[in-house]
């Protein structure tokens, strides 16, 4: 158990760590030579210029001005500056309302901790009961918390009154957020500017028909059943083959330029290559005359992969994008359910076009819920098999697990320096390396779940990762033991008896949470500002393949807000709030400080650097919200499990009624503002195409949604478009090709 020492030492540390990455932000940011990776977002927007320009030599690459360094901090204020509405102009809703999660986090806070600080750290001092018990090791943490008042004194009601007020206050928060974002979201919807995907849905799992293909029968359907609003479409082609070629020869490209990039530097000495795997191994060869052979031979098996694809007609897949002639008929089809039989002509609204994931638009409808289960079935054993590591590595950043384990190290250990620094700062670090792969894992398995659009694809990798970080780092740190016989244990043990169990614990693995805090909260947020990986990537690029400015733009990544990994991150700090404030409220200055620098550093990175993939409208928030309340549910129970043991009179009837009332809280919010955020209402459709009408009369709808959701491997080449009728009304009947007696769910609707 981490002492008060001991989680001084961590927070000195971390927070020298913090500073040391700060100030070689603030330094590294000056240099004109770094200004496309600390800016790269007024680089995309094309307002800022390169420093690289004019001046003289030195002047390019170091900033020489000893002015600027006394105010290397002024980024700070600059960060909190741009106001709300014109944050969202230049970087979307999804950043904006992102931020908000941090600022939710200080709203409900920073009142519990002053609450808690004013009420129940005195009763908790003052309780003198660690200080009764004999043989007893403890820190002066313990002694601020609620282990430090004896079994069924009247102080409990201290705490009882507490978790009213954290449920009441935290409710009261959410609600008025809620508010606010949904009426953000309608408001931004309302005035974007016009975007392909409001007026297009996605129709899936058409169903097959012997007389026409995909692409007819599709229209044919859409002309019967949505006559007078009915536009064109585009059908979807399983094209992930000829994206990889595209990918693989755009891959050798680049390695060819670098190759005569080199060859122009140093043209007495040829570049070689091996053939091998990343030219590892294999046969030694002239670089430049090999990739470029190899380019010849790709550009000629993409030329007759691109033929087979346009031409197969199994190369279609029974899905389409519709578009419409106005967002009002688009939000009737995607809202509204096609045919008698539920199972075909499914639709739903398209992503915009940037936020497509095509690759899963090729799989089989029938496939996906099987496919589903099986990562069920992949997720619950990956979550409880990582357990393992995770119990054994706690047990091992202990003082007595290392003895045990290496006798040899026992008198390094006995250092003080040495043993605050395993018990205050080794066990953050060693989980934060363990979490470091599990994204990408969690990606992947999206991925293979089959979901169409970038944004369902955070959004459901980021729910696998809040459970994840539930089950293993809330859960799995305070309960120590092999998974599985934590399994058994809850299994065989009443439900009543699970958040007592759990709950005991809580208070002695306060320690931890700080210390987890500080490493991941505190020196972690530094690092991100810092960007360190595409630093050095951007001047390697720069260094080896850049000629041109062009070049020099596609070597700067300005990367993106990682939804799926940092949403989760900062439940966990919202999960760890709620269960403290009433056990151990020193914990929360540290949430706190958290959400705090976060705030101001992911806004910073918004506002000059980030480009985000896609735009959402914010359609993450109910997650966002769902997950605040399951902690708060989580952190009721186990307050009530708690309590239970110290022989309260009463807690369990007076504790039981606030994960009802949060329940009920929530279902509450879901019917009055989740609506917002899955359907988009007739009525502002409707405002939105009059106005349209009237401003634009002469708008050529079809030209602008021509290329929208053509596979971006297809842009720039003709397809045979579906002629769509001009004025349906004036054509009773639709044209097909159907024999007579041929009868398919279109014909239902005629």
């Amino acid at each position: 158990m981490a002492s008060s020492d001991d989680i001084l030492l961590s927070a000195v540390l971390n927070l020298l760590s913090a500073f040391a990455f700060l100030v070689a932000f603030a330094i590294l940011r000056l240099q004109p030579f770094n200004d496309r990776v600390y800016f790269s977002k007024w680089y995309l927007k094309g307002i800022r210029a390169s420093p690289r320009s004019s001046g003289a030599f030195v002047r390019k690459f170091v900033n020489l001005d000893c002015r600027t360094y006394i105010r290397f901090l002024n980024w700070m204020p600059a960060a909190l500056r741009m106001p709300e509405p014109e944050l969202i102009d230049h970087a979307g809703l999804d950043s904006a309302v992102y931020i908000r999660i941090y600022l939710l986090g200080l709203k409900i806070f920073v009142p519990i901790a002053l609450f808690s600080f004013g009420v129940l750290v005195p009763v908790n001092w003052t309780g003198k009961h660690l200080e009764q018990i004999e043989d007893l090791t403890f820190s002066g943490i313990d002694k601020l918390s609620i282990s430090n008042v004896p079994s069924g004194s009247k102080r409990f009601w201290a705490h009882l009154v507490m978790a009213y007020a954290v449920t009441f206050w935290t409710c009261y928060i959410l609600y008025k957020e809620y508010h606010i974002i949904s009426t953000m979201r309608l408001q931004f919807l309302a005035s974007e500017n016009r975007r392909p995907d409001q007026f297009t849905v996605l129709v899936r799992n058409v169903p097959p028909d012997p007389d026409e293909s995909v692409s007819e029968h599709v229209e044919h359907f859409f002309c019967v059943n949505h006559p007078d609003h009915y536009l064109t479409h585009q059908v979807v082609y399983n094209a992930n083959n000829l994206a990889k070629l595209v990918e693989k020869k755009k891959s050798y490209q680049n390695w060819l330029t670098y190759y005569q990039t080199k060859y122009e530097r140093n043209p007495k000495i040829k570049p070689k290559t091996k053939t091998g795997f990343w030219g590892l191994w294999g046969e030694t060869v002239d670089a430049i005359d090999y990739y470029t052979a190899e380019i010849e031979k790709l550009s000629k098996e993409e030329a007759l992969e691109r033929e087979k694809v346009m031409s197969d007609p199994k190369a279609i897949v029974p899905a389409a994008f519709v578009s419409f002639k106005s967002r009002w008929g688009a939000a009737v089809c995607a809202q509204t359910q096609q045919s008698s039989n539920p199972t075909i002509w499914l639709t739903q609204w398209a992503p915009e076009p940037r936020d497509v994931y095509w690759d899963n638009l090729s799989i089989p409808f029938v496939e996906l819920n099987v496919r589903k289960l099986l990562m069920a079935v992949a997720f619950f054993f990956l979550t409880f098999f990582f357990m393992i590591p995770i119990a054994f590595v706690q047990s091992l950043a202990s003082i007595d697990g290392i003895e045990n384990k290496l006798p040899v190290l026992r008198p390094l250990i006995q250092m003080e320096v040495v043993k605050s620094f395993i018990q205050g700062v080794l066990p953050g670090i060693i989980l934060k390396i363990f979490l470091i792969l599990l994204p990408m894992i969690l990606m992947a398995m999206s991925k293979i779940e089959g979901y169409t659009s970038l944004s369902s694809l955070d959004r459901r990798s980021a729910t696998k990762y809040y459970f994840f970080i539930l089950v293993n780092v809330f859960l799995g740190s305070i309960i120590t033991g092999a998974a599985f016989e934590q399994l058994q244990r809850f299994v065989e043990e009443p439900p009543s008896e699970i958040p007592k169990t759990v709950g005991v614990a809580i208070p002695l693995k306060a320690t931890f949470f700080i210390t987890y805090i500080m490493v991941d909260g505190w020196a972690g947020i530094a690092a991100e500002i810092l960007r360190l990986v595409p630093l050095v990537m951007f001047h390697l690029k720069n260094t080896f393949l850049v000629k041109t400015d062009q070049d020099r733009e596609q070597a700067t990544d300005p990367g993106s807000l990682n939804f799926s990994v940092s949403e989760p991150r900062i439940q966990l700090y919202f999960l760890l709030g709620l269960v403290y404030s009433v056990v151990t409220p020193i914990l929360l200055p540290f949430i706190i400080v958290f959400f705090a620098f976060a705030y101001m550093v992911f806004r910073h990175q918004i506002i000059n650097v980030y480009d985000q993939k896609y735009e959402s409208g914010a359609s993450f928030w109910p997650d966002v919200h769902r997950r605040i309340i399951v902690g708060l549910v989580i952190s009721q129970l186990l307050l009530l499990g708690l309590l239970s043991t110290k022989n309260v009179a009463r807690s369990n009837v007076i504790l039981i009624a606030l994960p009802i009332l949060t329940i009920w809280f929530h279902i509450f919010c879901k019917g009055r503002f989740e609506s917002a955020f899955v359907k988009f209402p007739l009525q502002d459709a409707m405002v939105k195409d009059t106005l349209e009408r009237a401003t634009e009369p002469n708008l050529n709808l079809k030209a602008y949604l021509k290329d929208a959701y053509v596979h971006p491997v297809f842009k720039g080449v003709e397809f045979e478009r579906p002629t769509a009728l001009d004025d349906e009304e004036n054509n009773p009947l639709v044209p097909t090709k159907r024999c007579r007696g041929s009868k398919t769910q279109s014909e239902e609707g005629v």
